[in-house]
């Protein structure tokens, strides 16, 4: 029989095959030197998204409810590992990334989950310094608390057994926000200010006053709240940061 994966990293997708090779070829090259496994979640793909990561050696499972709370759920679903990572397809991780988050876990077996911050590969300059800001201001209310409040989607490790699953009527921030809820009501959360991911600036081809008072505040924290406490989605999808491949 084979060994269990310690890690399974799930990457949700909807035409990523102008970004997912970077983020194949980042994971391939972890020095983490234990057993791990990428599950690439096909959430309808009209491209080579799932040829490309079959070559890479990921599993891909198939999705066919749109959304990225479905696909994540779908994924997690599929995970064989005992730790499951939250990954994005247009984010490249640095070598030690995964043997860091690890660490984190052998540490203490309280920790029922890793999280970080991402920072802007590409991009306007704001983007670097909204990014450093942001998780700035996470990282010291994480110091004085000890309450991990916000974590970037691209970079979520949490124990498979501690997982009660995403609420698939949330949209885009449920994955990160609420997920984050759940886990903490588990066990310990740490946050790792020092281990980020490095995701596309393609969240931010709108603009600085768009991210600021249209998809922060409306698109995820309104969003968020709206379809929680509705328990459905009363308010839908932020638009697609690729018209044309919508």
């Amino acid at each position: 029989m084979a060994e269990r994966p310690r890690f399974s990293i799930v990457i949700p997708c909807f035409n990523e095959a102008g970004y997912v090779t970077d983020a194949l070829l980042s994971l391939r090259k972890q020095d983490f030197d234990g057993v791990f496994e990428v599950v690439v979640v096909d959430n309808n793909c009209t491209d080579d998204t799932a040829g490309i990561a079959r070559d890479f050696g990921a599993r891909v499972v198939a999705e066919p409810v749109p959304g990225v709370c479905n696909a994540r759920q779908r994924g997690t679903e599929a995970a064989f590992g005992e730790i499951v990572v939250s990954a994005d397809a247009d984010t490249v991780y640095e070598r030690d990334w995964l043997s860091r988050i690890d660490a984190r876990f052998r540490e203490d077996d309280r920790v029922v989950a890793v999280v970080g911050p991402c920072r802007y590969a590409d991009g306007p300059r704001w983007g670097a310094v909204y990014g450093r800001l942001l998780f700035g201001a996470v990282n010291g209310f994480y110091r004085l608390t000890g309450r991990a409040a916000y974590a970037s989607a691209t970079n979520i490790a949490f124990r498979r057994e501690a997982w009660t699953g995403y609420d698939t009527s949330l949209t885009q921030g449920g994955d990160e926000l609420d997920q984050l809820r759940r886990l903490r009501k588990q066990g310990r959360v740490v946050y790792d200010h020092g281990n980020p991911t490095y995701t596309s600036g393609r969240r931010l081809n709108r603009g600085l006053a768009y991210n600021l008072f249209v998809t922060l505040p409306v698109h995820y924290l309104l969003t968020y709240a709206v379809n929680r406490v509705a328990g459905r989605r009363v308010l839908g999808q932020a638009p697609a940061f690729r018209e044309a491949d919508r």
